[in-house]
């Protein structure tokens, strides 16, 4: 049975029972504390917790969840995938124990002519929570099935909650039996790889506070609406129904190990290394595929940062298969044909997708390249000082900054004769890791709080008025003071106000929030930020400037018509903007994020290279021909179906309902789903002048504009500077570049012959400095001060035509000079002054501690530095010092 039939014949099941099948989320979570779905109860949490109504009784779902917290145990397990399906079906207060375990039991053994999964009752066993008789009960009662089948296990396993104050409750596991050849007999409280966890049901009745762990949590009191959550894993079932070993042989997944192993030329089943590897890149590329899919791109933080982890981790395990070259072309290839029945986007937006993950590919590829020549580098150093490991803090910096993998840092090192000093790297990436647990920890509390909204968003959605209306009359429904619910709020405080209805736009779709007021009886409040906290739901925060604020009081939204007008004129030259890239570039200069706020707009877009002047001017001609022509600006309400299929363009990283807004700017020519402001037709927009373009990543560029009246205000100065320029320089101003670039070269040429002329004049020095040179000990050593200096290569080159004038007796040459205000001293030596004891880099450092900066290098010549340019004597003589006592 195929992967995608399983997930049909689980949605007809529960859609034939009454259930509203509502499609996946988005991999990229609407949760602030969480970068992804990981969990399939993810896009059902503000429904779980009562935060907002449930739009239907009952739900079943095939929800996409990225998990990467074992990212380690990927390929070791049969069922440890970053990527994985989990099917779901949901009661908000309707059905509970017994319709979910009724439910899960029937499509689990009902026959697969009858549209069932065909599971054999003898092979299926059930966990309970310890304390849970009612759910034994019914299990006995529904499904026959006896004492010793169904389990009594603790907290850790059979109790379910989200580790903050909120719904909980027992679960119920269904687990299959996959043989005697898999482990022991005695069910999954004995042996869980025998024994493999399909379905969970969760049974939501308590609520719970002051959670201290996940076993150590005070129970409140029984939830008022109880609800049912379960979670079946569509991988684990696939694997059991087509009879393979793990997740990593299922349809979806194995024709990308396939290919893995004809690029290698290595056999699958061979070697348990190498299995681990093959599995690791059917894993990774699959989810690589469906991040990009939902617009995550890489980069160095937040998610793209886990995508650029896992198309890494891809191109290591490649490489410690044997294979050097390129491989994403066959790979993603591979997984986008496996992939594209159940999900057809990865196919349609193919263009899009295999663009980031060759670029990304090609990228470390270099990456690893130039990272080999910094570990050989660091690898030669470690030898000539007779260590005989590489130290960690240098093979964490080669992870860290540089990107490059330890096992290939361990690899290279072996080769070469030495050891890493593993406990040393461990050490800082457990440090890296507990600084990201703390800021994630950080980012849960942040967010955990949220249910001071309940009350308000159980009262209905925020009526915004905004699109028709720039005042608007509404009431107080609460108001939050330091994140706590308060009656009032009075003059000098900065506090949240919740409205009924509001003008004032909230900053999403990456518009920003109006400026304005709200103003009442006796009152007026500066608004200072306006967010949807949670769906539905808009808070103003603002500074009470005059009087007090209460509950229930009326109140006015004033929307600061200026400022809107003009964020409109920005929101609308962005879609000028995108169109006319695309008309310029072709369909896959997609949209990947945009600011908007009032005279400015930033853009970014999917391409790999940097736009030429010709192009930019082209854009910036066909967005201005757009606003010249006057078009209509027209929006609709309308089914997400309809729109997409009337050709709208959709925002990555955006979430739609049912029902969007579609923005028109000359009918089809732009056509976006967008809920930001716009203006009535594009001559409103006045003038667009882009003011930079530039790169945000391997794959994504970024162009600036100015528009309406700043865009004129910016012109009008560009056009001040040019008439004084062609005043000072006494030129026409068609000739003006020519001029400008004469001048350019002649300088240039100075500068050359200045440059020149210092040289001449440092060289004619070494001389001078050199018979200078006074004994200390067995050195002949030169400590002088140059003066000023040009640059430190100045002093560097010097010391180095002072040394070898010294010839082979052992001398030691130490020059400081004032570069650009800032002290700095090299020290250089010859190969008897080392033999002697004389390290070039300990000196250079002890005149940096004098100069109050650092420095060092290496032993035959180095450099150091500080701030204190009176010290230099000092530190010229802290050298002739070290010398005497070497």
């Amino acid at each position: 049975m195929k992967t995608a039939e399983i997930a049909q014949r689980y949605l007809d099941y529960f859609e034939k029972n009454d259930h509203v099948i509502v499609p996946s989320a988005s991999l990229v979570s609407n949760d602030p504390s969480i970068l992804f779905t990981i969990a399939g109860m993810v896009p059902f949490i503000p429904y779980l917790n009562g935060l907002v109504p449930a739009p239907y009784a009952r739900a079943a779902d095939v929800q996409k969840c990225i998990r990467t917290l074992d990212i380690e145990e990927v390929g070791h397990t049969a069922r440890h995938g970053t990527f994985f399906q989990m099917l779901g079906n949901w009661s908000f207060g309707d059905y509970f124990k017994e319709g979910a375990i009724g439910y899960a039991w029937e499509l689990l053994t009902s026959a697969e002519a009858d549209g069932g999964l065909g599971f054999a009752e003898r092979d299926l066993w059930v966990t309970v929570y310890e304390d849970d008789d009612e759910a034994a009960a019914l299990w006995k009662k529904i499904a026959g099935l006896p004492e010793e089948r169904i389990q009594r296990m603790g907290k850790e396993d059979n109790y379910w909650h989200t580790g903050q104050p909120g719904p909980g409750g027992p679960c119920s596991e269904i687990y299959f039996d996959r043989g005697p050849a898999y482990g022991r007999d005695g069910g999954p409280a004995v042996d869980d790889s025998r024994f493999t966890e399909i379905w969970n049901l969760v049974f939501m009745q308590e609520q719970i506070t002051n959670v201290r762990s996940k076993t150590d949590f005070d129970v409140v009191a029984p939830l008022p609406r109880k609800n049912i959550d379960t979670g079946m894993g569509l991988e684990r079932v696939a694997f059991i129904k087509q009879g393979v070993e793990n997740m990593y042989e299922i349809d979806q997944v194995r024709p990308v190990l396939d290919r893995a192993v004809d690029l290698s030329g290595r056999r699958y089943g061979a070697e348990h290394g190498d299995d681990v590897r093959f599995r690791v890149v059917a894993d990774h590329v699959r989810s690589s595929l469906m991040l990009l899919s939902d617009g995550v791109t890489p980069s160095n933080e937040g998610r793209g940062y886990i995508l650029r982890r896992l198309m890494r981790r891809t191109v290591r395990a490649m490489r410690l298969l044997g294979v050097d070259e390129p491989t994403f072309p066959e790979l993603f290839t591979a997984s986008r044909d496996a992939m594209k029945t159940a999900y057809p986007v990865v196919a349609d937006d193919w263009t899009r997708i295999s663009q980031y993950a060759f670029a990304e590919e090609q990228t470390f590829l270099r990456t690893l390249a130039a990272g080999s020549t910094i570990l050989d580098l660091a690898l030669d150093e470690t030898k000539k000082a007779g260590k005989p490991a590489l130290s960690g803090s240098e093979a964490f910096l080669l992870h860290d900054t540089y990107g490059f993998p330890i096992d290939l840092t361990f690899e290279v090192a072996q080769e070469a004769g030495l050891d890493v000093d593993r406990p040393a790297f461990d050490t800082l990436m457990q440090e890296q890791k507990a600084r990201a647990k703390a800021d994630a920890r950080s980012r849960k509390r942040a967010i955990a709080d949220q249910s001071v909204y309940r009350e308000f968003r159980a009262q209905g959605e925020t009526v915004f008025t905004g699109y028709t209306d720039l005042e608007t009359s509404s009431r107080v429904l609460g108001i939050l003071v330091d994140g706590l619910p308060a009656q009032q709020a009075v003059q000098g405080q900065i506090a949240e106000v919740i409205l009924a209805e509001t003008a004032l736009y909230a900053e999403s779709g990456g518009q920003v929030a109006d400026k304005g007021m709200i103003v009442g009886p006796g009152y007026e409040l500066d608004v200072l930020d306006v967010q949807r906290p949670v769906p539905g739901l808009v808070s103003h925060t603002v500074e009470v400037t005059q009087g007090e604020v209460g509950v229930g009081q009326p109140a006015t939204t004033v929307v600061d018509a200026a400022n809107r007008r003009s964020a409109a004129q920005a929101h609308s030259a962005t879609h000028l903007v995108h169109a006319a890239l695309r008309d310029t570039l072709g369909r896959t200069a997609t949209q990947a994020g945009s600011l908007n706020r009032a005279g400015y707009l930033r853009f970014d877009f999917s391409w790999g290279q940097a736009l030429s002047d010709a192009t930019k001017s082209e854009i910036e001609e066909i967005a201005n021909n757009a606003v010249r022509d006057n078009l209509e600006v027209s929006t609709r309400v309308l089914p997400l179906a309809e729109a997409k299929q009337l050709g709208a363009m959709a925002l990555f990283g955006e979430k739609y309902g049912d029902t969007v807004r579609m923005v028109d700017i000359g009918g089809p020519w732009s056509r976006e789903l967008c809920g930001g402001t716009h203006v009535a037709t594009s001559a409103e927009v006045g003038v667009i002048s882009l003011i930079g373009e530039s790169s945000v990543g391997a794959s994504n560029r970024r162009v600036e504009a100015l528009v309406g009246q700043d865009a004129f205000r910016e012109l009008t100065a560009e056009r001040a500077l040019v008439s004084q320029l062609t005043s000072a320089l006494k030129t026409p101003r068609d000739q003006l570049a020519a001029r400008v670039a004469e001048l350019s070269a002649n300088l240039k040429a100075a500068e050359k012959k200045i440059a020149a002329f210092e040289a001449r004049a440092l060289a004619d020095r070494v001389p001078t400095l050199a018979d200078g040179a006074a004994r200390i000990g067995a050195f002949r050593v030169v400590a002088e001060s140059l003066g000023v200096a040009a640059s430190g290569d100045d002093a560097r080159s010097l010391a180095l035509q002072v040394r070898d004038r010294l010839g082979s007796e052992a001398a030691v040459v130490a020059l400081g000079a004032e570069v650009k205000g800032r002290p700095v001293v090299v020290v250089a030596t010859n190969e008897a002054a080392r033999a002697a004891g004389a390290r070039a880099g300990a000196l250079a450092k002890v005149a940096a501690g004098i100069l109050g900066g650092g420095g060092g290098g290496r032993d035959d010549v180095a450099q150091g530095g500080g701030t204190d340019v009176a010290a230099l004597p000092d530190a010229l003589r802290g050298v002739r010092t070290a010398l005497e006592t070497a």
